[in-house]
């Protein structure tokens, strides 16, 4: 018995060893030079102005359907899109407008698909929850909580399978990183050492419920212990803590380590979708997260103390991202709707067989 205990706690001592390898702390914030911390504005500031003009059409009944915005999370993307290359691939899940319009996308043909119009990324068909580029590399756009993991998961094994130096970065929530086909990713990623990014967007809510009333553990950056995969905890509201954790995690899942997690401590301003009137949390908790910890003004705030950008400059690059984005408003409204022959198309794979 006594021999039986001993071993007993000689597992224990190596399995909380193993554990505690997994978990690393987040490298220091990049500093950033004037030109990174400029271009992360401005795509920053697309993106928040872009949610807000979808938001505003929502309003207006010109988009139908679910409707998520990013408001808040900008960070979380513009950081990790900066430490990507040519052929590396991003897939998501509904709450993605940000990621696409950080994967390069364009601002009219991404508010055209809101609005269900022919000149949208799926002609019209697939709304605010189902666009793909795969000239950006960009695979969803997921309305199933979670499906995109496994996806992800395929398309690193297409990379390695390929041999071609790349990694896929797939992005999920709290509210999904419960959902078994998680772990079931986790588990196949590492048994064949693939090169997987997993961003968890943790924005403190899964839908209108607090991480600690569903999660037994919180610390998500934990949850591949099992799988020996190692995780990182970061501040998803500073673009330079982001991508100083992706460039660790490209570097580490390029030189054929296999999959790493990365865990964005971030916040969602509005309500989990346009129907989600928020009541579960305080306006004091939203407010002081927008007043102390705000994604875009700290980068303002730098710049300007700085002295890299004025008031004036940053008014005038406001200025013209917002013509961009009523633009793109314009052209979602005056693009004409998809013919309905549409209905019949991409429904099935045409074969070479097939078309003869």
């Amino acid at each position: 018995m006594a021999e039986a205990k001993a071993a007993s706690k000689r597992g224990r001592a190596q399995n909380s060893k193993t554990a505690a390898s997994t978990v690393s702390s987040a490298p220091k914030p990049k500093s950033f030079s004037k030109e990174e911390d400029l271009a992360a504005y401005r795509e920053m500031l697309l993106i928040r102005r872009f949610e807000e003009k979808a938001g505003q059409l929502y309003g207006m009944g010109l988009i139908g359907g679910f409707c998520h915005l990013y408001i808040g999370q900008e960070a979380v993307v513009v950081g990790m899109q900066m430490a990507l290359q040519q052929g590396d691939q991003v897939i998501t899940g509904y709450r993605d407008h940000g990621h696409m319009l950080a994967t390069g996308m364009e601002a009219r043909g991404v508010m055209a698909e809101l609005t269900g119009r022919r000149g949208g990324y799926s002609r019209g068909k697939g709304g605010s929850m189902h666009m793909f580029s795969k000239e950006k590399e960009f695979y969803g756009g997921h309305g199933i909580v979670a499906a995109q993991v496994p996806l992800g998961t395929g398309l690193a094994f297409a990379n390695r399978y390929r041999s071609n130096g790349n990694v896929s970065v797939t992005y999920f929530g709290d509210g999904a990183v419960n959902q078994g086909q998680v772990y079931e990713s986790f588990n196949m990623a590492k048994l064949w050492s693939l090169p997987a990014i997993y961003v968890i967007e943790n924005n403190r809510y899964g839908m209108g419920t607090s991480i600690q009333r569903a999660s037994a553990t919180t610390e998500l950056c934990r949850r591949g212990q099992s799988y020996d995969i190692p995780g990182i905890q970061v501040d998803g509201m500073d673009v330079r803590a982001v991508n100083a954790a992706a460039d660790l995690a490209t570097d580490h899942a390029r030189s054929g380590n296999g999959p790493i997690i990365l865990e964005m401590m971030t916040y969602r301003y509005r309500g989990h979708s346009m129907s989600d009137p928020a009541k579960y949390r305080p306006k004091e908790e939203v407010q002081k997260m927008r007043s102390e910890h705000d994604p875009i003004d700290q980068v303002k705030d730098r710049l300007i103390a700085n002295k890299w950008a004025s008031e004036d400059d940053l008014k005038a690059v406001d200025k013209e991202i917002r013509q961009v984005v009523s633009d793109s408003a314009e052209f979602a409204q005056s693009d004409p709707e998809p013919d309905p022959a549409e209905l019949w198309t991409d429904i099935y794979r045409e074969t070479a067989e097939a078309a003869e």
